[in-house]
């Protein structure tokens, strides 16, 4: 019987085993013939780079219908796209790793945590910080806290690297707000060391994001981190650089088709695409240099092409190739990203991505087939001919684009801060969240906020792109510091001369004066409607706050000496609705650098140049009253209200750092601040000995917040003889203006 029960189990064991190797060969045929079939598919003659017209695509599209490689496993992109239930924590994704509930009292407000003695920090590290504290975002409260920043440096995770900070792990554990990183955000430049560089960052960062430089697609959670570009140390923190190609606009080819310079790694990651770019360059249009010296111990591992390569590569110089040629290649280096890919931006120069599997900077938001040719490493060899086919209106459009890309979100480190900042806005206020438009079109995402509206339409900058009109009324906004004594003040004369125009829908004034309202019989009579708005006194900003009685798109800002005929602001006003983006006037100054004191200067001489339009006596959108009181730091409007001098100044700055365009200046009014001065009633702030001391110490506290010097010099002067119609016409429409 026992042997029965012996013979029985070994004949089970026996068919299990056969069992098992049938099924076994069956998967390895099945294996095999997936392979084929895909090998089929992939060097079909057909697998080239493809390109509509007009828009220059990925080399090949082909890689994304590979599921499975030859040995079954999941392919990057499966990874990526996985439910957050499928890898835990690595997968997370803002509706399962994001706690909403913390931003729905405060809104998106960024706390940071106070930075530990004895602790080191980069250089690089300390600009982000600065850039969040300076920013809207910031609170020093984290009971207001949406999200939260480490002072812990954690942007160079190379362990062989001097700015490495040890003992991470523990650094954040012990961290009282850590919650397993819930609703933090983790910056990193460098990941991983010699010999594989990996993406891991030595210490476990639980549920938190990451921007993060040279991520790629495998380990990038969609929709939760942030790709960053790579910036060198010597990134400005804020303005930054504009970009190179309004030296250089057309033609659209240079002097070079496609360049290169940089390290050829002899051995290891990253080295198999540089080693093989000898195999395009032709020291003609093609010039693509590499060099073997560097890192301690190139000597051994030198290889017989070093000392041709060392020899070539020297004799050219790197910028002048940069900025002389129509694409630059940005191969990978020992990471995914390089430092080639900002300056090909900058530079105007097309990047020719050759990358594989890097998740581009800010690829939430960024067309970037509209400023990069992107590209397969396993095509090197097509690039020559690829951007050779590229139609030189195309070529042309590529590289605007990589200028405004470069200008709106990559050049300054504040710039790449604020950017990665509004794109998790936009994911915890999904409703109000930006347009692709409005992401990859001047003036770019962070000038146009959606906490004021999310229709294209309500924004200055898209109408022409929409082709729509500007609404045919304006409302006029007049300050008032002075009390109503009389019916033959200037202000009165003002009200009655804006009020008589056809194109005026209400007059607002902002009483700021340190008397009481007058009643409501002391006010004049109109054919519009006057409303009187009490603001805050000595707060002179508040003239520029969006007031909700604005039901128009134009405001017409006036000081309550003014003096403007109807004619003039109705000419003001039609030249206005040709250029809504920007402010139109007729008070101008201008700015200057002054070399012996090495700062700018204030200038109110005449001349045939200017750069600022006063707003005494301007024109712009309203949306500019919403930017003045939002995106301004409280630091530099509590200047202007203490100085009650200089908004004007200020609200230049920013319309010009919004457009990149002067203001418009109209007619030739030379008289404005003496007429003003010979019929105000008051001794008027331009006969203030401080007054001029007080601008020019504005103009560099202005310059110094935005980093850079953002008003534009202009020559031109819209004059109604000349705009747009038949002279006798405009002598007969706009005649009032030739007698004032």
């Amino acid at each position: 019987m026992q042997a029965k029960k012996r013979y029985l189990v070994l004949f089970s064991a026996g068919a299990c085993l056969l069992l098992l190797f049938c099924f076994g060969s069956i998967q390895v045929q099945l294996s095999k013939r997936r392979l084929i079939l895909r090998d089929a598919r992939t060097h079909q003659p057909g697998a080239r780079w493809s390109r509509s017209p007009g828009v220059v695509q990925s080399f090949s599209d082909w890689d994304q219908d590979i599921s499975d490689d030859a040995n079954g496993h999941i392919s990057p992109r499966q990874k990526r796209d996985a439910t957050p239930d499928s890898f835990s924590a690595q997968r997370c994704r803002m509706e399962s790793c994001f706690d909403f509930s913390l931003c729905e009292r405060n809104g998106f407000k960024v706390y940071l945590y106070p930075q530990q003695k004895g602790e080191k920090m980069s250089e690089s590290y300390q600009n982000i910080l600065s850039s969040i504290e300076g920013s809207r975002f910031f609170t020093p409260d984290p009971g207001q806290a949406c999200l939260f920043v480490l002072s812990l440096d954690t942007l160079d995770r190379d362990q062989l690297s001097p700015q490495y900070v040890h003992n991470l792990k523990a650094k954040v554990q012990s961290l009282p707000l850590w919650n397993d990183g819930k609703n933090h955000i983790i910056f990193n430049l460098y990941s991983g060391t010699w010999p594989d560089y990996t993406e891991d960052l030595g210490f476990d960062i639980g549920l938190a994001m990451l921007a993060k430089a040279s991520i790629s697609t495998e380990n990038f959670r969609p929709r939760f981190d942030v790709s960053i570009p790579l910036f060198s140390k010597e990134h400005p923190r804020t303005g930054g650089q504009r970009g190179y190609l309004k030296h250089n606009t057309i033609p659209p080819f240079r002097k070079y088709m496609l360049v290169f310079k940089g390290k050829r790694y002899l051995t290891g990651i990253g080295s198999d695409t540089r080693n093989a770019l000898y195999h395009v360059h032709n020291a003609e249009d093609m010039v693509l240099l590499t060099t073997c010296k560097h890192g301690k111990d190139w000597q051994k591992h030198k290889d017989a092409r070093c000392d041709k390569d060392n020899a070539e590569y020297d004799k050219y110089d790197y910028r002048e190739m940069l900025y002389n040629s129509t694409f630059c290649l940005v191969p990978r280096g020992r990471r995914l990203g390089s430092f080639r890919f900002l300056e090909a931006l900058q530079a105007g120069c097309v990047p020719v991505m050759l990358s594989n599997g890097w998740e581009l900077p800010f690829s939430e938001i960024i067309d970037w087939n509209t400023a990069a040719v992107i590209g397969d490493e396993r095509l090197l060899l097509q690039v020559p001919s690829t951007v050779r086919s590229i139609h030189p209106d195309t070529i042309l459009s590529l590289r605007q684009h990589t200028q405004f890309l470069w200008e709106a979100y990559f050049n300054s480190v504040e710039k790449i801060v604020l950017t990665t900042m509004e794109i998790i806005q936009d994911r915890v206020l999904h409703h109000a969240s930006r347009s692709n438009l409005m992401w990859n079109s001047l003036p770019g995402g962070l000038f146009a906020l959606p906490q004021y509206s999310t229709y294209l339409g309500d924004f200055p900058f898209y109408y022409a792109k929409l082709g729509i009109t500007t609404y045919p009324k304006f409302t006029a906004v007049i300050h008032l510091v002075t009390p109503l004594v009389s019916q033959s003040q200037p202000v009165m004369k003002l009200l009655a001369a804006v009020a008589k125009s056809q194109y005026c829908a209400q007059v607002i004034f902002v009483w700021n004066c340190d008397k009481s309202l007058p009643a409501k019989h002391r006010w004049p009579v109109t054919s519009v409607p006057v409303i009187v708005i009490e603001g805050e006194r000595k707060v002179i900003s508040s003239r520029f706050l969006p007031y909700d009685t604005i039901p128009t798109d134009a405001v017409l800002s006036l000081d309550e000496d003014t003096v403007l005929s109807t004619t003039e602001v109705e000419f003001a006003f039609t030249v206005w609705q040709s250029f809504p983006d920007r402010i139109i006037g007729y008070p101008a100054r201008s700015h200057f650098w002054d070399s012996n004191k090495q700062r700018w200067g204030y200038t109110s001489k005449w001349t045939n140049d200017y750069s600022m339009v006063l707003t005494g006596a301007a024109i712009y959108h309203k949306y500019y009253h919403y930017l003045y009181s939002t995106y301004l730091p409280a630091i530099l409007k509590t200047m202007v209200d203490q100085m009650s001098n200089c908004e004007d100044i200020l609200m230049n700055f920013l319309v010009s750092s919004v457009t990149k365009l002067p203001p418009i200046k109209v007619t030739q009014k030379k008289q404005y601040k003496e007429t003003m001065m010979a019929q105000s009633s008051r001794a008027s702030r331009w006969a203030d000995p401080d007054h001029f001391a007080q601008r020019q110490t504005c103009m560099n506290k202005f310059a110094n917040w935005f980093g850079t010097m953002p008003l534009v010099h202009s020559q031109m002067r819209l004059d109604p003889v000349l705009f747009k119609d038949q002279v006798s016409i405009l002598r007969k429409k706009y005649r009032d203006i030739e007698r004032v």
